[in-house]
């Protein structure tokens, strides 16, 4: 961020225009401003948010992890080869909005169980969006922590899951904190 080239991905302004995103499996969602969308949908799990890039780099998200952990005690961070790779990178132009999306599919995964119950009780779990530190380097740094907040009834009744930010180490250079 020294020179301004660096993107800076966090939830998107209230008064942001909601994207509709699509899946590989043509799934639709519409995530509020602000906000996010987690479903269970025929025993598939989609997670989405709505972004900003502050910044004035491009955003280019290729990976994420999900945290599935109490997220009000401390844990050590994601490793690289820790981040699930994004079927397709997405980009998220400087001073503009775009979208974080994954999903799970597989109810063998290891995660697949404690993120639908996540969904099913409403509780609170983190999503990592990752992107190359470099053009060139093939490792992943966090880009953005977010933690979908799911409130209101499961099912999508009620108010709309908020997408916040919060702190994250550096991967690629010292941690200014």
């Amino acid at each position: 961020m020294q020179i301004g080239i660096r993107p800076l991905l966090m939830p998107s302004r209230l008064e942001d225009v909601a994207l509709k995103i699509m899946w590989g499996d043509e799934h639709w969602a519409l995530p509020p401003a602000a906000g996010a969308t987690v479903e269970l949908v025929d025993g598939n799990v989609y997670l989405a948010m709505s972004l900003r890039n502050s910044g004035s780099g491009i955003g280019v998200i290729h990976g994420w992890h999900l945290g599935l952990h109490d997220p009000h005690t401390p844990h050590p961070h994601a490793e690289p080869d820790e981040f699930r790779p994004q079927l397709r990178d997405l980009y998220v132009p400087g001073g503009d909005i775009g979208f974080w999306q994954a999903a799970l599919r597989n109810q063998d995964d290891p995660e697949y169980a404690p993120l639908a119950q996540a969904v099913r009780s409403s509780r609170m779990f983190l999503g990592r969006a990752a992107r190359p530190p470099r053009p060139v380097a093939g490792r992943t740094a966090w880009l953005a922590r977010r933690r979908g907040v799911p409130q209101g009834q499961p099912g999508g009744r009620g108010p709309a899951p908020r997408a916040t930010t919060v702190p994250v180490p550096n991967l690629d250079r010292p941690d200014p904190r």
